[in-house]
């Protein structure tokens, strides 16, 4: 027989454990690194890179993706808020400029700790300015970022 010590506390590491894991499956699925196609100051993406399919077929979209070119010193953030509406922001903190980790819905800067949400706004320092965010425009096949 277990006592309640015993079950309180294997009850709590199975919850905590059942978090993380769904945490990391959901991470895992959602990143999608792109290269884009970079023609002047115009970066393409196309709008089939936030397409998932699943192995019966299902499709869904991604929350956002990780545009990395050869052409830029930081990957930019796109973030996909409806089939219209999209938010690129440049993965370069605003504070000393380190690269960005995206985690989610959050831009986490490993140097220093600072914090974005997925519009590019500071929500914890040390940075104090909001990150580079650029004009987007989607199409019907493709993601427009003016890098200008």
């Amino acid at each position: 027989m277990m006592n309640r010590r015993t079950f309180v506390k294997q009850s709590c590491m199975a919850c905590i454990g059942l978090g993380v894991g769904m945490l990391l499956l959901d991470s895992c699925q959602t990143v999608k690194y792109s290269t884009g196609t970079m023609a002047g100051n115009k970066l393409t993406v196309p709008l089939s890179e936030f397409t998932i399919t699943d192995k019966n077929g299902v499709q869904s979209t991604r929350h956002y993706i990780i545009v990395k070119h050869d052409s830029l010193q930081y990957p930019i953030c796109v973030y996909r808020f409806s089939p219209t509406e999209f938010k690129s922001i440049w993965l370069r903190c605003s504070h000393q400029g380190a690269e960005l980790q995206v985690s989610g819905d959050t831009l986490v800067c490993q140097a220093h700790g600072s914090e974005f949400d997925n519009k590019g706004h500071v929500t914890n320092g040390p940075a104090d300015k909001d990150l580079r965010t650029f004009e987007t425009h989607a199409d019907d096949q493709f993601i427009n970022i003016a890098l200008k």
